[in-house]
This record gives C-alpha cells, structure tokens and sequence, in this order.
C-alpha cells in the first residue's frame, strides 16, 4: 500500500511532463533572445503564426521575434470567426502594424478555418515569395499538432517550432485546471487522428 503511495504521484508526475514536453517542442528553447551564428539559432526567412486560442499572445510572439531579428517577414493565418467581421489574419496585421512592423513586410492567408488549412494555405505564400526557413509560432498546446500538418502540407521549407510559453489557456501550470487538461487530452487525440490520416 505504501508503494502505491508513493508510485501513483510519481506516475502522475512523469505523465505531466511527457505530455508537456511532446506537446510543445521548441527549437528556440536554447537560444538567446535574438538569433545568432549557431545552425540552430540563425534567422529565418519568416514568422508565421496561425490565430485560435489565443490569438493575441500568439501575434505579439511572432511581433516580439520579428521586431528580436528573427525575420524580415511576418505571416498571419486564419480566417475569421465571425464571418461579418474582418478575419483573424486581418487583426494579427493591425496589431502588428501598430507595434510599428511595416506592412509591407506582412503577407495575410485569411482563408484558413484549420489547422490543416493554415499550413495548405502558407504554402501558396512560401512559393511565392520563395520563403525557405520558417519560425512557426502557435499556442504550447497546439504545437505539436500544428508542426506536424506543416511539416505534411509544406515542401521544402525548415519549420523551427517556437511556441507561446504562456497564454490565456495555457502555461507551466496547465495541468492545475480543468480547462489545461481538456485541451492536452483533446490534442493527443486529434494528433493521433492526424496519424490516421484524419486532420482537424
């Protein structure tokens, strides 16, 4: 009985890490804040980052890493949720714009209602701006899924994951509320769907 004491919570323990840790790989997470020599490290060609969740703290990561020298270009993805309204690519721009990033320097994919769609539609914008190397930002729980149907949809093209450490639904904590273990255990379904050949 003591052992079960004692292995359940080291259990639990284990599994909050490994679904932290799968969920929300980060290929930034040993950079310093602006880019460098190092492979791993240097700028790329763009930031994209796809609206849902939190889409604000997903815009003003990719703002922060654009305006760190990351890149000299921003891509927004997602349409919008209200369809009487401007759509969510839309609003990332503004928000950009009024940070001081140039528009000039913003290319809008405004069609995209999926996870799959943003990565289908980037595409088009990848070709025609020959955009090799990206920065793909979304919110930690969404990562993994999200690199996964980029990873499919793109061609030729290095996708560096950097997801938002904390945002209105997600953080550290995640795992303390309801509402984090709802989202973690509907990603894991939905990347094994992905895996099945079912994309959402």
């Amino acid at each position: 009985m003591i052992r079960f004491f004692i292995l359940l919570p080291m259990t639990i323990i284990a599994i909050i890490i490994a679904i932290s840790m799968y969920l929300q790989p980060n290929d930034l997470a040993n950079c310093a804040a602006t880019p460098s020599t190092v492979a791993s490290c240097a700028p790329v060609d763009a930031i994209v980052a796809v609206s849902g969740g939190d889409t604000n703290a997903r815009t003003d990561e990719a703002i922060k890493l654009y305006q760190n020298g990351w890149a000299h270009t921003l891509i927004f993805s997602g349409a919008a949720q209200d369809k009487t309204g401007p759509s969510n690519a839309a609003a990332m721009q503004s928000r950009a714009i009024a940070a001081g990033i140039p528009q000039s320097a913003i290319y809008l994919d405004e069609a995209s209602e999926t996870t799959k769609q943003n990565a289908e539609n980037t595409q088009t914008i990848f070709t025609a701006h020959n955009i090799k190397s990206i920065i793909l930002v979304t919110s930690g729980y969404h990562q993994r899924r999200a690199s996964l149907e980029f990873t499919k949809m793109t061609s030729g093209v290095v996708i560096e994951n950097h997801p938002v450490a904390t945002d209105q639904d997600w953080s550290f904590w995640w795992w303390t509320s309801p509402r984090g273990w709802t989202l973690a255990v509907t990603e894991l379904f939905k990347i094994l769907a992905f895996n099945f050949g079912v994309s959402a």
